[in-house]
């Protein structure tokens, strides 16, 4: 059998991620740091280990995903729902102290999606993704809340481990070997040549 690969890249940094505030769905862009930590990424991606580009529909992923595909030559990204990034409801915009003083319970907010349901999302994702791409070498443009998720599944809720956090432009990758998924690259960092 052979294996798929799931390649999670975290998009570029954004004015939010700066200030540790709750992006969640809303339509941030990515700021000029961002833009130029993609472009040292799609330095360091190499085109022969993938075989497509899949982006979540914001629009800081579909940039991320738009300067890899053209660094590369990809001629399409295919827009997939599911990478989109966990909705925070009305705590968008509050910075993390904010959302934990405001709610005594931070799986259940108002108008966003529940840890349990962001898990059954990313089970769908990988789901998908073993389906619609078996065999293949997807790469896969989308956001931390989603990426951590993923990650946790794939290494049996070893990591990420708390506090970590993945860093804008990180590369990490899931393998789909024998009916299940497992961590085949764990990076916090960037993405650098």
């Amino acid at each position: 059998m052979t294996n798929t690969y799931l390649g999670l890249l975290r998009h570029g940094q954004t004015d939010w991620n700066i200030n540790f505030l709750l992006q969640g769905v809303t339509d941030i862009p990515m700021n000029q740091t961002g833009i130029e930590q993609v472009k040292l990424a799609a330095r360091a991606v190499k085109a022969e280990d993938w075989d497509v580009v899949l982006t979540s529909p914001l629009s800081r992923a579909r940039e991320t995903a738009e300067i890899i595909a053209s660094q590369h030559g990809f001629s399409e990204i295919i827009e997939q729902e599911l990478l989109i990034e966990r909705s925070f409801g009305e705590a968008e915009g509050l910075s993390h102290e904010q959302w934990r003083a405001k709610y005594s319970n931070l799986d259940v907010i108002p108008g966003g999606e529940s840890r349990t349901q962001l898990a059954k999302r990313s089970y769908l994702l990988l789901e998908t993704i073993s389906r619609e791409h078996a065999g293949k070498r997807v790469l896969a443009v989308s956001h931390g809340a989603l990426i951590r998720t993923l990650i946790s599944i794939a290494s049996d809720n070893e990591l990420p481990r708390d506090g970590e956090r993945l860093g804008n432009a990180s590369l990490n990758v899931v393998k789909h070997s024998e009916n299940s998924w497992q961590v085949a690259h764990y990076s916090l960092e960037p993405l650098v040549p």
